[in-house]
C-alpha cells in the first residue's frame, strides 16, 4: 500500500559503488588534514617582555689619541684613600682595605706595571699628607671643581654621578618628561643641587623638601610624594637595600649635567706632577676601553646607577 500510515516513503535506492567511494573519500580528507597539521609549526610562545638594558658608563673618551702610552720612569705609585666610605673604600672584615677605588688603583698599577701600595687616611688629612709628599696620589672620590685643580693635578673623571628619579613600581609614572610631570610631587633634599635642577628643568612639579636623601625616597616609598629625586649612587644603594621594602626603581634619567651634578670624581696628585697624570689617564683609557671598567662597576654597585 502506497503512503500508508505508518510507512515512510523509500527515497531511490543509490548503488554500492557510491558508498564505498564515499568513505574512501573521506578517509582521504582525514588523512590530508592530519598532513597538514603535523607539518604546520606550532605558535611561538607570547613574547616576555625585553629586560631594561643595563648601562655601562664611559667616562674616558673612547676617540681621544692615547694610543701610544707616555714616555715615563715611575714605577711605584702610593696611593692614599679614605677607609670608610663604602663600597668606594673601606676596611673590609678581614682588616684589608677593599672597594671600587682600590680595585681601580690596582688596576691602573696593573696596566702601567708599577708597583702600587694604598694607605688609609682620615679624610681631612688626605690632601695635605699628599702636600707633605705622604703619598703620590689620592683616590678618595674627591669632587672635580675649579678649586682643586687649581691647587693639585687631577685626572680625567673616574666617575660622574648622575641625578635619578625612583618610583613605586605600582604606580602610574613610567616615563619622566616635562608633561608628565606637570603637577606630580617630587620629593627631594631641600636646598640641593638636585632641588636647584627640578627648579630649572621641571617648573611644573610640586616640590617636597626633606633633610636628607633617605627622608625623601620614604616619603616617595609611602605614597606622600610620586617620586623622589636625589643623587644616583645613594638611590641605587637605598633600592638594593631592607629599606625599600623592594618596592621601587630608576625612573628616567640619568641626568649628567655638570652645570649642576659637576665634573666627576678624579685622582689628584700634588701640583706639577703632570708625568703621573698623564700615565695615569693613560691607564684609565686603556681600562675603560678594554671592559675592566665595566667589570669593577658591576662588582661593587649590585644596582647600576646608570
Amino acid at each position: 500500500m502506497r503512503g500508508g500510515i505508518g510507512q515512510v516513503a523509500a527515497g531511490p535506492r543509490r548503488p554500492l559503488g557510491f558508498a564505498m567511494g564515499l568513505a574512501l573519500a573521506l578517509c582521504v580528507l582525514a588523512a590530508l588534514t592530519l598532513a597538514v597539521r603535523a607539518q604546520t609549526p606550532p605558535a611561538p610562545p607570547p613574547k616576555q617582555p625585553a629586560a631594561s638594558p643595563i648601562i655601562i658608563p664611559i667616562f674616558i673618551d673612547p676617540e681621544r689619541r692615547t694610543e701610544r702610552r707616555p714616555a715615563s720612569r715611575i714605577n711605584m705609585i702610593r696611593f692614599l684613600t679614605e677607609e670608610d666610605y663604602p663600597p668606594f673604600n673601606f676596611t673590609g672584615a678581614d682588616g684589608q682595605l677593599q672597594g671600587f677605588n682600590i680595585d681601580l688603583a690596582r688596576a691602573i698599577c696593573a696596566e702601567i706595571g708599577a708597583s702600587c701600595t694604598i694607605q688609609p687616611r682620615r679624610w681631612d688629612l688626605l690632601l695635605p699628607a699628599l702636600d707633605s709628599d705622604g703619598g703620590d696620589a689620592v683616590i678618595a672620590s674627591h669632587r672635580i671643581d675649579a678649586d682643586l685643580r687649581r691647587r693639585f693635578e687631577v685626572s680625567a673623571p673616574v666617575y660622574r654621578v648622575p641625578a635619578r628619579f625612583a618610583g613605586r613600581r605600582d604606580g602610574l609614572i613610567r616615563a619622566v618628561d616635562t608633561a608628565t610631570l606637570q603637577g606630580r610631587t617630587i620629593a627631594v633634599v631641600g636646598g640641593s643641587r638636585h632641588e636647584a635642577f627640578l627648579n630649572a628643568v621641571f617648573p611644573a612639579v610640586k616640590i617636597e623638601r626633606h633633610a636628607t636623601t633617605e627622608r625623601a625616597l620614604e616619603a616617595m616609598r609611602r605614597g606622600q610624594a610620586d617620586l623622589a629625586f636625589g643623587d644616583g649612587i645613594a638611590v641605587s644603594f637605598w633600592l638594593n637595600g631592607s629599606e625599600s621594602l623592594d618596592c621601587c626603581s630608576f625612573i628616567g634619567g640619568p641626568f649628567t649635567e655638570s652645570r649642576f651634578f659637576g665634573e666627576g670624581a678624579g685622582i689628584v696628585m700634588r701640583l706639577g706632577n703632570g708625568e703621573l697624570r698623564q700615565v695615569i689617564d693613560f691607564a684609565l683609557w686603556r681600562i675603560s676601553r678594554d671592559g675592566r671598567f665595566a667589570k669593577l662597576y658591576l662588582k661593587h654597585f649590585p644596582v647600576p646607577f646608570y
